[in-house]
């Protein structure tokens, strides 16, 4: 299926690129592409009793996708105010909506409870991701469960920094160089484990 295909499916509107509040620290809005979320879901990482967390989400395309998809339930983190709107309104008329909610806040405000999987899209800046982890440690010492993390077209920076990391472990590498043309090797989600 194309993007507008899978948007219409899914009753959302999340196609597009937003650079508006883009700075140094948190990057421009574009949505991960359906093909790399099927490939995700195809992996079997996730199922319906897992709790996923979209640091970054946009429009809420990717709770709303896995959400279908493996059933779970899924929580995005916005920090820009329209942007955040723009996912609430889809979650109005969004199949599986109610599986899926947003936070208005910072990442590294971002208090986490219950989730076990996570998934970035290069939201920010490595050192934002620094607290980020931070805080995604201190949930898992607080309640220790299996934690996935799920980094897509991954940069330099949070691979050398995730290789510091004791508690991190390297455990796949779901290609989907295949998807598109040029065979860019960052298109690819890399797979960490927490614990």
């Amino acid at each position: 299926m194309t993007e507008l295909q899978w948007d219409r499916l899914l009753g959302i509107r999340t196609i597009g690129r937003d650079d508006s509040h883009s700075d140094q620290y948190r990057y421009p809005y574009e949505p991960t592409p359906y093909s790399v979320l099927e490939r995700l879901a195809e992996a079997d990482y996730i199922g319906k009793k897992n709790v996923l967390l979209d640091y970054g989400c946009g429009k809420g395309r990717v709770s709303f996708f896995l959400s279908y998809q493996c059933r779970c339930k899924s929580v995005g983190i916005e920090y820009d105010d329209r942007i955040y709107a723009a996912a609430v309104k889809n979650k109005e008329n969004a199949v599986f909506g109610n599986k899926v909610e947003f936070v208005h806040t910072k990442a590294e405000a971002f208090e986490i409870k219950e989730a076990d999987r996570i998934f970035f899209f290069n939201p920010f800046s490595v050192e934002i991701l620094k607290s980020v982890m931070g805080r995604i440690r201190e949930s898992w010492y607080e309640n220790q469960r299996r934690i996935l993390l799920f980094f897509y077209y991954i940069q330099d920076d949070y691979m050398a920094y995730l290789m510091t990391l004791d508690e991190v472990t390297f455990l796949d590498e779901i290609d989907c160089r295949d998807l598109f043309e040029g065979a860019n090797p960052r298109e690819r989600i890399m797979v960490f484990e927490l614990g």
